[in-house]
């Protein structure tokens, strides 16, 4: 019995690492990163606060952060502490971060 509760906890953390792995594992294609560099050049938006999030790849925004449209392109966006951030809208996760 143990030794089947201790496969399930490892099985389970190898799911949580993956998880994470997966969300730093998106790659934007280069005729992607261009259309939302110059779109978010043209559309610029008011920087927001978000407290206790760190803007790292892998991060999870809350649900409350207002993501924005690149047309074409799957990702979302929005700019927290003047910086940009590109977003999966599917996880909420940042996969991208622009100074």
């Amino acid at each position: 019995m143990r030794t089947h509760l201790t496969s399930t906890a490892a099985a389970a953390l190898l799911l949580v690492g993956l998880g994470a792995a997966a969300a730093e594992d998106v790659i934007i294609q280069p005729e992607q990163e261009t259309v939302i560099r110059e779109y978010v050049k043209k559309q610029p938006l008011a920087s927001v606060k978000v407290p206790g999030v760190e803007l790292n790849v892998g991060t999870a925004l809350p649900d409350t952060v207002e993501l924005h449209e690149v047309p074409n392109v799957k990702y979302r966006y929005t700019v927290i502490d003047n910086r940009t951030v590109v977003v999966d809208p599917d996880t909420h996760k940042i996969i991208k971060v622009y100074d």
